[in-house]
């Protein structure tokens, strides 16, 4: 340790640390705090001290909307009246009980709660912490499942390119972002990746009415090429949203669906991104009416207030881990916080608002606002093109239109434009020359203009 380290660290351990002044604060975030996917010695402290509705408050009290659902998870707003007080309910009962052997009333609830608004495939719920936690039991799920069955040979994985689905070595493996996977290459299992089922930047000769024909049946020559060592597929449905917000050719998660329920390989969604009302129906696989044997959930599912995760499975999934305990059958993974009651609580009473809300019609009429607020940008020399799903979009920021020159990465256009959008009032969080705007769903039409209008303010002002 440096005697500069050696000095500051006896320095924040004299200070009294409830009377810490802001600068004081900014200065240890600096110093102490490691922040995800973020570099260290550029990082300048952005500290959110309270929130309410749509909107964040600083340590230096200026007012942001949370064009990014704090990563989007925060569904129903921060703050929500019933959301707090279903934890503090919670709270006059108990706080945490290990779902190792052992239950809770509420975690029940959430679990047929959960069951009543899932594919109707699905029948048993595994709880865990987050939605890394979720995908990786999936995993570890479907190599268990086909070993009980007496296919051990059955234990590889095809996954999307381009897709994210966490940070876990198995997430990252199932993962096609080379950036994220490089530095941990020689931890990483063998996993196949297709194409990345990109609607927009189509292969040569492929044109946009051919892209679901096209990508399917590249996935039914590597199922095919494969068979009989596939344990599962894995897909984010309708859109890769870390993988750049990339929207999928209509019809093409039916499609796969088919392919593997025709060669008797499990599929698993991954809907911590997409779902929970995000596209307009509570999960993004239910827009063509896709069944799948596991689905991944997480982020809004407790409203973006606790960690709260599950992998829900088929009841034939299930099944396979049933057995006497000298079989030594029973599932062999488990969270200490796996169904933690105050993360229940809270995600039942977000199911709950959904309904009594109508939260999924509120979706659908404002992603018309939004997509209507864009259209303003659709014609923006630097702008190659605007994704909308539900209340998820994204605009991909190019050097020029035509011909379509791409910004460089090192540009950090996205960055510039998150910048100048902060300046007029709104957070956002870019992927790479990507701008990706989430907003919370409970957002009204004028915060859509205004979130709309920073982000215009940011384009201008970074493509100049």
């Amino acid at each position: 340790m440096s005697t500069s380290n050696r000095s500051a660290d006896t320095e924040h351990q004299r200070v009294d640390i409830e009377r810490a002044d802001v600068d004081c604060l900014k200065q240890w975030d600096k110093d102490h705090v490691w922040h995800a996917f973020t570099q260290m010695a550029e990082y300048e402290p952005l500290i959110i001290e309270s929130a309410q509705g749509a909107w964040l408050k600083t340590v230096d009290g200026q007012r942001l909307l949370d064009g990014a659902s704090s990563l989007w998870c925060n569904v129903l707003g921060h703050r929500h009246p019933r959301l707090d007080a279903a934890i503090s309910d919670q709270l006059g009962k108990v706080a945490h009980v290990t779902n190792l052997g052992v239950s809770n009333p509420t975690t029940i609830r959430l679990a047929v709660k959960l069951l009543q608004v899932a594919p109707a495939s699905l029948e048993c719920v595994f709880f865990s912490g987050d939605g890394a936690s979720a995908v990786e039991v999936a995993l570890k799920m479907v190599v268990q499942f086909w070993r009980q069955n007496s296919q051990p040979q059955r234990r590889r994985f095809i996954a999307l390119g381009g897709a994210y689905h966490g940070d876990t070595v198995g997430c990252v493996s199932v993962g096609g972002i080379a950036r994220l996977r490089d530095p941990f290459d020689s931890m990483l299992f063998d996993v196949i990746h297709g194409p990345c089922p990109d609607a927009f930047r189509l292969p040569n000769g492929v044109q946009p009415e051919q892209a679901c024909a096209h990508y399917v049946d590249e996935y039914r020559k590597l199922l095919d090429k494969h068979a009989g060592e596939i344990a599962a597929v894995i897909v984010e449905p309708l859109m890769q949203c870390a993988a750049g917000m990339v929207q999928q050719p209509a019809g093409f998660i039916s499609g796969l669906r088919q392919l593997t329920a025709d060669r008797d390989i499990l599929l698993i969604v991954d809907e911590i991104a997409v779902g929970m009302g995000r596209s307009g129906k509570m999960w993004a696989c239910q827009w063509e009416n896709v069944e799948p044997d596991l689905m991944c959930i997480g982020k809004g599912l407790s409203g973006g207030y606790m960690p709260m995760a599950a992998t829900l499975t088929s009841r034939r999934v299930w099944d396979a881990f049933l057995g006497t305990h000298q079989e030594s059958r029973a599932f062999l993974h488990g969270h200490t916080y796996g169904g933690n009651p105050l993360g229940a609580a809270v995600s039942l009473a977000t199911l709950q608002i959904f309904e009594d809300e109508r939260t999924l019609d509120r979706v659908l009429e404002l992603s018309k606002a939004l997509a209507e607020c864009l259209r303003a940008l659709s014609d923006h020399p630097h702008v190659g093109n605007i994704r909308i799903c539900g209340l998820i979009a994204a605009i991909d920021l190019v050097g020029s239109r035509l011909p379509r020159q791409e910004f460089a990465s090192i540009d950090r256009r996205g960055v510039a434009v998150c910048d100048v959008a902060r300046q007029h009032g709104v957070w956002l969080r870019p992927l790479g020359n990507i701008v990706p705007l989430v907003p919370p769903l409970c957002i009204s039409p004028a915060e859509i203009k205004l979130l709309v209008d920073a982000v215009s303010h940011g384009i201008e002002a970074a493509t100049n």
